[in-house]
């Protein structure tokens, strides 16, 4: 039977994209411009439909052959759900619907924000800011529509369960299986997204402005549309599908271990066990409205000023969440309230720290950056040095926040006296991750605000706007690039709560798959156990899953490995498309007479073209690697390989995430600061300098980076899906 507080959810859904809906009519009631502004808003919009009406039919043949795949899995061999191949369908369709919400906001509003800081600083930070809103509420909207629509669908028709607690283990670790087409999407957006956009900034860049001393964003540069274009495909439509992605995943995977925690209890506690964490993201959709309204600032506001505006907002979104939470677990009646408010709690904190930590590691507002920047004075080879660096150091303090929180979260949830329950504390982990996006709401608005405001200012720029106008949409640009960091801090923060989560998860579901390959009694420890009486550490000690077993560290190997070359992959193939970028611009300079003097119109849709047939053959291999790579090792070192896999990949892309987004974000704040007048300001040999250090930053920041959050979780998703194949070849 449904609980009546479940309707709660998709009634905050359909409220929650109502708003997103009312943003959007009021960004469009706006005046886009002049006809000028209109044209050139209208090139970019055209170019990155075209983009993506290409990269999804060509993930649209990746997933009729994977959905085989599930078919033959769940059908023919009996080894999974067989909703699977339906489910599949609809996350991917709905994280593709999110990423396209925001590209066609983001095309619309790139323009009218332009326009609107010609009145003033804090009307183009309202008219951009709340057009990412859009993009967020969007996210989380559809997500909670998805998970209401699929758990009234399985607690339909999964009826033929012994136990009732057995049901909802079922039903919860099916819907968590149900990701792998949300994680498959997000990470062909991620990529392929990644791949366009930096290949057209890099060419712009090192054509535009070191060969030819060109601004940013002048139109007389072949390739500064296709630059546009990615700031869209890539860091909106891309984004918002990798933290629809992560949003699901983390509320699915606290579904899942809460289900399995609470199975002891009553059938009636255990629901409310998996519907807490899901009635929680529910009330921080709402309440991240609320940071959304306050959002704004001063005519003169300097860098700080503008960024304590945003976390303004993030912080009253915050505060309103915890309060609700606690009113939640109140009214549900959870046992150990204070533990599990604190473990949400936990996450909210420690998301803030990553966040706060990427900002100051990447404004230009604070001393980091500025080092960097003053690093370019001697030269490239000395900023590469100084960015490289930075990233490195700043990796010490979002580990240790995901550490402390880890551990807090975990102690909170499993009481800190009396007898100890490893999956009371995994469930406290979970809802951690929860916690950490429970403002997504808000924190995708900050996210997606960056490539709109990165927009305004070429928009801005290509027509001729006068200098106060750009100096304003610089600085909202500019806090474009800080906010984007602290959001790819947050979502690979998210990403290492949820991969442990997931990775609870996927030990929990292998007695269920034991049973359904005709397993009925296992030996452990000398002990003849049926399957069915099967505990968490039994399962442990039968697999051999503990560091001296050989095959867990050859999967850790593996999986620390993978993250690195899941890079590489990435960062050549943007090494690869650039180069051919760069090429291109370079011959329409010198064939295409007049363009310097603008008596020519460069071929903008070639360099579009370049762009997206790289990122659509490119984004196949890496891709490729964390679907394959889990059945790989499931089949050749059983359980205790793919466990190994799973932590080796969770660490090293942690880490190597976190470094690369810091890395990329400084190098690009770096060559701002200059740009706004610091040692010799634009066409110095230290503007030139950073502008190398920001051309190597491009892949890492927005190809690599943050596709590894989406590569820790995909393989872990898949993991589960094929726990079958694993479990039978063991």
């Amino acid at each position: 039977m449904i609980p009546w507080y479940f309707w709660l959810v998709p009634l905050a859904a359909i409220f929650v994209l109502y708003m997103a809906t009312k943003f959007f009519r009021m960004m469009k009631a706006e005046p886009a411009g002049t006809d000028r502004m209109i044209e050139i808003a209208a090139y970019v919009r055209k170019g990155a439909i075209a983009y993506l009406k290409q990269q999804y039919g060509v993930v649209a043949v990746v997933f009729v052959l994977i959905s085989i795949f599930l078919w033959l899995l769940a059908y023919k061999f009996h080894l999974q759900n067989e909703w699977l191949p339906f489910a599949f369908w609809t996350a991917g369709i709905c994280s593709g619907l999110a990423g396209f919400i925001g590209m066609q906001t983001a095309t619309q509003a790139s323009s009218r924000a332009a326009f609107a800081a010609s009145k003033s600083l804090n009307h183009g930070l309202r008219i951009a800011f709340r057009s990412g809103a859009v993009v967020g509420l969007a996210v989380v909207g559809l997500a909670l529509l998805d998970y209401s629509f699929w758990f009234l669908v399985l607690n339909f028709f999964e009826k033929d369960m012994p136990f009732p607690n057995d049901r909802m283990i079922v039903i919860t670790g099916t819907m968590l299986t149900f990701a792998i087409g949300a994680s498959l999407q997000a990470l062909f957006a991620r990529v392929g997204g990644g791949i366009f956009t930096k290949a057209a900034d890099v060419g712009a860049d090192l054509v535009g402005k070191i060969e030819k001393g060109i601004p940013e964003d002048d139109p007389r540069n072949p390739a500064t549309i296709a630059d546009n274009v990615g700031d869209n495909v890539g860091d909106v439509a891309g984004m918002g599908a990798d933290l629809y992605e992560s949003y699901s995943g983390a509320i699915l995977a606290a579904a899942a271990l809460g289900a399995t925690a609470f199975a002891r209890h009553d059938n009636s506690l255990q629901m409310k066990a998996i519907l807490a964490p899901i009635l929680m993201g529910a009330m921080g959709a709402i309440l991240s409205i609320v940071g959304i309204l306050v959002v704004k600032t001063k005519e003169e506001a300097t860098s700080r000023a503008l960024l304590k505006s945003l976390g303004n907002g993030v912080k009253l979104s915050g505060l309103c969440i915890l309060l609700a939470a606690l009113f939640v677990l109140a009214i549900l009646g959870m046992p150990n309230i204070w533990g599990i408010w604190g473990a949400l709690a936990v996450g909210l904190i420690s998301g803030e720290v990553i966040g706060k930590t990427s900002e100051y590691y990447t404004s230009q507002a604070y001393t980091p950056t500025r080092c960097v920047a003053r690093q370019s004075q001697t030269g490239p080879a000395t900023v590469i040095i100084g960015g490289i660096g930075l990233g490195m150091i700043s990796t010490a303090v979002p580990v240790l926040a995901v550490v402390v929180g880890t551990l807090l979260a975990f102690s909170l949830a499993q009481g800190f006296g009396g007898e100890k329950d490893i999956l009371m504390g995994l469930y406290g982990v979970s809802i951690a991750a929860v916690g950490m996006l429970s403002t997504l709401g808000i924190t995708m608005a900050t996210d997606a605000y960056g490539p709109i405001a990165d927009n305004a200012g070429g928009n801005a720029e290509m027509s001729g706007l006068d200098a106060e106008v750009r100096k304003r949409t610089d600085a909202l640009d500019a806090l474009g690039n800080t906010t984007a960091a602290t959001g790819k801090g947050l979502a690979i923060g998210s990403a290492a709560l949820t991969a442990l989560a997931l990775l609870a998860s996927y030990i929990s579901a292998i007695k269920g798959t034991m049973v359904s390959v005709g397993d009925e009694f296992v030996v452990v420890n000398g002990n003849n156990i049926p399957v069915t009486a099967l505990t968490l550490n039994d399962i442990i000690d039968y697999y051999q899953i503990h560091l001296l077993n050989p095959k867990v560290l050859m999967g850790l190997f593996v999986g620390a490995m993978l993250s690195f070359l899941f890079c590489g992959l990435s960062i050549n193939a943007v090494g690869r498309a650039a180069a051919k970028m760069v090429e291109e611009v370079r011959r329409q300079f010198r064939e295409i007479v007049g363009i310097m003097d603008n008596t020519a119109v460069p071929d903008y849709a070639q360099c579009v073209k370049i762009s997206t047939f790289a990122a659509q053959c490119e984004m196949l291999m890496p891709s490729a690697i964390a679907i394959i790579s889990p059945i790989i090792v499931g089949v050749l070192l059983g359980v205790s390989g793919v466990v190994g896999l799973m932590g080796g990949a969770l660490s090293s892309g942690f880490v190597l995430a976190i470094f690369m987004a810091n890395s990329g974000g400084s190098w690009d704040n770096a060559k701002k600061y200059i740009e706004e007048g610091a040692m010799g300001g634009k066409g110095s040999d230290a503007h030139k300098a950073a502008v190398i250090g920001d051309t190597v930053g491009d892949p890492f920041k927005d190809t690599a980076g943050p596709s590894l959050n989406i590569l820790i979780k995909l393989m872990s998703i898949v993991s589960l899906v094929v726990v079958g194949i694993t479990v039978k070849f063991s």
